[in-house]
């Protein structure tokens, strides 16, 4: 840690240790104390960690502070999913790994829908797709048809045919999700439900096996995307990735017409008869 760091790093725990009263902790009121809160040595006992580390922990001192020390702190100080972010960031720990299930939050249809003319959709961690917007089922119609088991990005891309339609360099763009899948789900790859999507997309395409066991990784990069629609043509669009401060384990993946041209496609293709977002069933009812 930085001295900076250490210091803003004892001040903060010094500060939510005043907050917290023995009966926030189940100690017993014994008596007036010189100071509000909980003293260092109730914090010390209550996280299972020695007084003289506690102490230098709130006086900045030049030590290693393990990530269980930290989510020992913050379990006896109380503190909220953000304020215990701040104090694993503060003594430089990854933050808190959330897992949002396959919830869309409260406002994020409103979201998708607000974007009008430009396709849209959710994915939850396992690339999961949870919701989408009028134009991104104008763009895809089998997302609004396919039952919610199929309903993965990875298992749509190399099992659906209308896919490899719409992508006129499929083998290169099919191999660029499986990078990209494998750099998301990087702490979760040993769970069970990426194992049981690797081995069902072995079994259904022996191209897929070829591309995961590459082992190459690859984050997710803003860049342009092309489809072959059958109704409207050649579109060339943006494609960004946002997710919700909220909700962090949600993606939004977005694509947006870089021109006049295009902006017009996706207007005319958004006005064809197809299913509405409000058929979608990854709206916010569904639940984890």
């Amino acid at each position: 840690m930085e001295t900076e760091a250490r210091t803003e790093l004892g001040a903060f725990l010094r500060r939510q240790r005043e907050q917290t009263t023995p009966e926030h902790v189940g100690l017993p009121q014994s008596g007036s104390r010189r100071t509000p809160g909980l003293r260092r040595e109730e914090v010390a006992m209550l996280a299972g960690v020695g007084l003289t580390w506690y102490t230098w922990l709130e006086q900045g001192r030049k030590i290693n502070v393990s990530r269980q020390v930290i989510d020992a702190v913050a379990r006896v100080l109380r503190m909220s999913p953000a304020e215990h972010e701040y104090a694993l960031h503060l003594a430089g720990h990854e933050g808190l790994q959330r897992d949002d299930g396959h919830r869309l939050p409260p406002h994020g249809q409103h979201v998708l829908d607000a974007l009008g003319s430009s396709p849209a959709y959710a994915i939850a961690w396992d690339w999961t797709i949870i919701a989408w917007n009028d134009a991104y089922a104008a763009l895809y119609p089998t997302v609004a048809t396919t039952t919610p088991d199929e309903r993965n990005l990875l298992w749509l891309v190399w099992t659906d045919p209308t896919v490899r339609d719409l992508l006129p360099d499929w083998p290169t763009d099919s191999r660029r999700f499986v990078t990209m899948y494998r750099a998301a789900i990087g702490p979760r790859l040993n769970s069970p439900e990426v194992a049981k999507l690797v081995d069902d997309l072995r079994k259904a395409s022996p191209e897929f096996g070829t591309a995961w066991d590459s082992h190459d990784v690859d984050g997710f990069t803003s860049r342009v995307r092309t489809f072959i629609h059958p109704d409207v043509g050649r579109l060339d669009l943006e494609h960004q990735q946002l997710s919700f401060a909220d909700s962090p384990g949600i993606h939004l993946t977005i694509y947006t017409a870089p021109n006049r041209e295009t902006a017009a496609a996706l207007e005319r293709l958004s006005n064809r008869d197809h299913l509405t977002a409000g058929d979608c069933p990854g709206s916010p009812t569904l639940t984890a």
